[in-house]
Parts: structure tokens; C-alpha cells; sequence
């Protein structure tokens, strides 16, 4: 099997006949077969030979062994225990490959690193993400504060333009406003679902997020920037006024939530998708406040 890239659809299915694995549609596995996707992945993140890669999911190794060919050291999480011979044998020609038998959501992932790579590199997550795990996976990895440079992810395409969404559009909501406290996010590519075995029912999109070294604005308190966030986008057709008074209501009459979102000099009959980041920071500065 030596010298034949793993993402191909015929080494795919050798693969998975040889060790008779078959997909489990809880774990989300989408695996890629098509070598240029994978390449332009490992462009559109900024891997070379100096670069620590972390990926999560490696499935039967497709993206882990471009990124050891070009990365100097590659970390990978795989959950799914069944696929671990499959990667030792797949990725056998790699010395610079670490597989981890562990759900990711469970990792400390700070403390792999520190473990994995040397002080002061440039580490990059790159990954093909499960679908259905998305949203908790990148959330975990921005809310840690992890050492890394960026982040290059395939996932769903319409999740990728919600978190790389700008303000007065359909896919703007409080994901976007997340993903972008603590990211410059873009939408790198758009890939069709015939590239992957099996096939997915929706297109995917690579997204890739370079982490800010500051958010774009100060909060007082994080928490309630994003509870305020999420509050204006309750109900998406409802004015600020309506989603806040509904949010705060057991502690402020609607007097008193009017005046806060006109001190912010913000018309109260503005949607939430129509707020930038920092109009967003000013009004939740009002109501920490208060």
C-alpha cells in the first residue's frame, strides 16, 4: 500500500475493505477523497516545514498525511478507537505523527501542546469537522486561548457563512459575532459533496480563522457581552427592544431597557442583525451597568 495517497477513491475503499470498517453515521465520518482539496486545504492554511499541525478526526488518515508531508509535526485526535490500526498502518511512512485516542471536547488540549510541540512554534488546527459538532468543537478551541495561529476547518458550507457572515445579511446571528470576538474569519473555498465517501447531503466550505492576539472591542464581562448576543437574536424578525425587554424582563421594566439602548445612541427599532461588533459592545457596556 506504500506510496499511493491515502485520498483516492480506490485506496479508500482497499482501506476500508482490508480492515471491513464501516462508517458510523453517529461520528459523523465523511471521509476525502480527492488529493487536490486536501492540498489546497494545507495551502489555505499556511503549513510548512516549520509549522506544528493539530488535527481532530483523522479519520483513515486522508488530510494526516498531507499535513505530515508538509508539516513538521503533526498532533491528531481521533476518537473513534476502531480506526487507530488503520492509521498505524496508513501513516506508517510518518515519523513526525502522533494519533490521540481522545474525544477532543475531553482533551486539555493546552497541555498537549505543550507536551507535542517546541516552544515557540507555529501551531495551525486543521481539520475535515463531523457535521453534527461543529459549533461546540471551534467554540471549545476559541474559548481556550489556545497557542495557535489559526484555524482551517471543512464544515458545512451554511455554518462557514453564518461564522464568516457580515452584518446585514441573512446569515449574520450571534455565531458570527462569536467566531469573529476572537477571529478573523473567512471563507477560503467551497467544495462539492462528491468528494468525500460517503457522500454528505450538504456542500461544505473551508473556513479559515486567524486568531486576533486582542478582540476587536473591550467588554466588561464576556459572558454577558454574548448572553446580550444571543438575547437580540431570539426571535430574528422582533426590533431590539422586543428580544431585550423579553431577555431582561424580570429585572427592568421596558422604560428603563429603552433608555439603556438609546443611551448606547442606538435606535431600539433596529434588528440584532443589523449591529456591528462594536455596536453590539457599546449596548451590553449599558446594561452591565445598570
Amino acid at each position: 500500500m506504500k506510496n499511493k495517497a491515502v485520498a483516492t477513491p480506490t485506496r479508500t475503499k482497499e482501506i476500508l475493505e482490508t480492515y471491513g470498517f464501516a462508517f458510523k453515521k453517529s461520528l459523523g465520518q465523511n471521509f476525502l477523497i480527492d488529493v487536490n482539496i486536501l492540498k489546497n486545504i494545507i495551502d489555505h492554511a499556511g503549513i510548512d516545514q516549520e509549522a506544528g499541525a493539530i488535527e481532530i478526526g483523522p479519520g483513515i488518515g486522508a488530510l494526516t498525511e498531507q499535513l505530515a508531508i508538509h508539516a513538521d509535526r503533526v498532533v491528531a485526535f481521533e476518537i473513534d478507537q476502531r480506526l487507530l490500526p488503520i492509521l498505524e498502518d496508513t501513516l506508517a511512512d510518518y515519523d513526525n505523527v502522533t494519533v490521540i485516542n481522545k474525544d477532543i471536547l475531553q482533551a486539555d488540549v493546552n497541555e498537549v501542546i505543550a507536551a507535542q510541540f517546541n516552544e515557540g512554534q507555529p501551531i495551525k488546527v486543521v481539520a475535515n469537522l463531523p457535521y453534527y459538532i461543529t459549533t461546540p468543537i471551534l467554540m471549545k478551541l476559541l474559548m481556550g486561548r489556545l497557542p495557535v495561529e489559526s484555524i482551517t476547518v471543512m464544515i458545512q458550507k451554511e455554518v462557514a457563512e453564518r461564522m464568516a457572515a457580515s452584518p446585514n445579511t441573512k446569515s449574520y446571528g450571534s455565531l458570527s459575532i462569536a467566531v469573529q470576538y476572537y477571529t478573523e474569519a473567512e471563507v477560503s473555498m467551497n467544495v462539492p459533496k462528491t468528494v468525500f465517501m460517503p457522500q454528505p447531503n450538504v456542500d461544505s466550505s473551508v473556513l479559515h480563522l486567524k486568531m486576533r492576539k486582542e478582540p476587536p472591542v473591550q467588554v466588561e464581562n464576556e459572558e454577558f457581552f454574548f448572553n446580550v448576543v444571543q438575547a437580540t437574536f431570539g426571535q430574528r424578525r422582533k426590533t431590539l427592544m422586543n428580544n431585550l425587554a423579553r431577555h431582561f424582563k424580570d429585572t427592568m421594566d421596558k422604560q428603563e431597557i429603552r433608555k439603556l439602548i438609546e443611551a448606547a445612541e442606538i435606535d431600539p427599532g433596529r434588528r440584532g442583525e443589523s449591529l456591528s461588533i462594536e455596536e453590539f459592545a457599546v449596548l451590553a457596556r449599558h446594561f452591565y451597568e445598570k
